[in-house]
């Protein structure tokens, strides 16, 4: 059977192969230890900011995903650096013949699986981001105020550090505040007329009130912060109130996170992208550098032409092999048939 994609290697293009392969084993270890910083940073960002995203929001498991490809593309890059120096040397390539052959398959199989879905994962998972901030972000304003509640008595915190760091104000924007109770029911006054009125006029019995947390505070405003009574335009003098930006963060949380983790999705992808072109050009010029290199015994500079190629069959005759062997090995023995019985002997007189 001819072998599959077969290449004639003389001396030079047989150097210059394994010298090219030193090269690109380099730069695949290298992107592969980018991908693992990328990924790396992708998976932090989600642990800081893990509370407001709901549990249902699989966009975690793409730096997972992703630091395990990075792993086996950095182990695939160094082993291939290795192989092809030694390559170079007939005294140090006899112990790498029988490490090139685990190599191959375990970069082609997993470090090539795990980058195919690393890439699916990068071009389907940003669009879940959208609905898992939208919950998680509306779950975290509701515990906003539960400062006493076990399970939820860092909401406030982590919620201000998120607008004041990420310059956001709400869900979608700073309105958001006017429909959850954000002041939590022990500094509320029960013995003010104002409050015990706002309580009875909701249905859920909710303090709900036209002001914002502190921290959605512009520290930029020329003038000093402006956080109760925004949707009255006499509560504050040279105040508009159809231009909170000048005083209030502009832009809701949702769209400042989603923009964020979407720029560093796409990075990682991108970096995936990179890694798999270099690690198939890699896992191909390693199988034709072993197999040309077979057949001179394991010594590059052997005299003479040889031949490297990726499979040693053709792909149809291989499958087709395969087949009539299956079939072989599945086909029932053709049924014996039953031995005949002598017949009876006679028994002669005696004389």
């Amino acid at each position: 059977m001819a072998p599959v994609l077969p290449l004639v290697l003389p001396l030079q293009p047989r150097i210059r192969l394994a010298q090219g392969l030193w090269l690109l084993s380099w730069l695949l270890a290298l992107a592969g230890g980018l991908t693992l910083l990328c990924s790396g940073h992708l998976l932090v960002q989600l642990w800081h900011l893990g509370t407001f995203l709901a549990p249902s929001c699989r966009f975690p498991a793409l730096p997972q995903v992703a630091l395990a490809a990075g792993a086996v593309a950095l182990g695939t890059g160094l082993g291939g650096a290795g192989a092809s120096r030694a390559s170079l040397d007939a005294a140090r390539y006899p112990p790498w013949r029988g490490v090139l052959g685990p190599l191959l398959v375990a970069g082609t199989a997993g470090g090539g699986g795990l980058l195919v879905f690393a890439l699916g994962l990068a071009l389907g998972l940003p669009g879940s981001l959208d609905q898992g901030l939208e919950e998680g972000l509306g779950t975290a304003l509701g515990h906003y105020k539960d400062t006493e509640v076990p399970g939820h008595c860092h909401s406030k915190r982590l919620m201000d550090e998120l607008q004041l760091k990420h310059h956001c104000c709400g869900r979608h924007g700073y309105k958001d505040w006017f429909g959850v109770q954000w002041v939590s029911s022990r500094y509320l006054d029960p013995s003010d007329q104002d409050v015990v009125d706002r309580i009875q006029s909701n249905v859920e019995g909710l303090y709900l009130t036209d002001g914002v947390p502190f921290s959605c505070c512009n520290p930029h405003s020329p003038r000093p912060c402006l956080q109760s009574q925004l949707s009255d335009p006499y509560a504050h003098p040279l105040f508009d109130p159809r231009q909170p930006n000048l005083n209030l963060w502009a832009q809701g949380c949702h769209e400042v996170l989603l923009r964020h983790l979407q720029e560093l999705a796409s990075t990682l992808g991108s970096m995936l992208a990179v890694t798999f072109l270099l690690q198939a050009l890699v896992l191909i010029g390693l199988r034709y550098l072993q197999t040309a290199l077979e057949g001179l015994g394991g010594v590059i500079d052997g005299e003479g032409e040889t031949q490297g190629y990726l499979f040693p069959g053709g792909l149809k005759e291989m499958l087709k092999t395969a087949w009539l062997q299956g079939g072989v090995a599945h086909r029932p023995a053709p049924e014996e048939a039953p031995p005949e019985e002598a017949p009876p002997k006679e028994d002669l007189p005696e004389a």
